[in-house]
């Protein structure tokens, strides 16, 4: 599984780039390995707000359905439209299907690294 070091990270294996301005947001690849074959993605709309730590959309895999939590306190500014009708495009590559862009403030000590990330998934 790969986490590439130009992201940050959230506990609840959401990734975040860009958090300095207009952010994406989308799923780890540690998540949709552990998730397998993702067949539906529910996003929020443009304009909704967003709460670091509350659910804003899921994903549902063959497996289970997943809620996907907000890294930051916000607004979604965009949703991938693509990702909406090809959900199987977070399985293929993860780092290049963002979920939503969003603007906000993130709480201190809400996002890790890379390195914290690998740790907390090697558990």
């Amino acid at each position: 599984m790969t986490t590439p070091e130009d992201v940050r990270y959230t506990r609840t294996h959401e990734w975040v780039r860009n958090p300095e301005g207009e952010c994406e947001i989308g799923l780890t690849d540690y998540a949709q390995h552990e998730l397998g074959d993702i067949v539906f993605v529910n996003l929020p709309q443009v304009g909704d707000p967003l709460k670091t730590g509350e659910a804003f959309g899921d994903i549902e895999s063959v497996k289970a359905v997943s809620d996907i939590y907000s890294p930051l306190d916000g607004e979604v500014t965009a949703i991938n439209e693509a990702v909406m009708d090809e959900p199987e495009r977070v399985n293929r590559a993860p780092y290049e299907t963002w979920l939503i862009k969003a603007r906000g403030v993130f709480k201190e000590g809400g996002l890790i690294s890379a390195e914290a990330y690998r740790s907390l998934t090697k558990k």
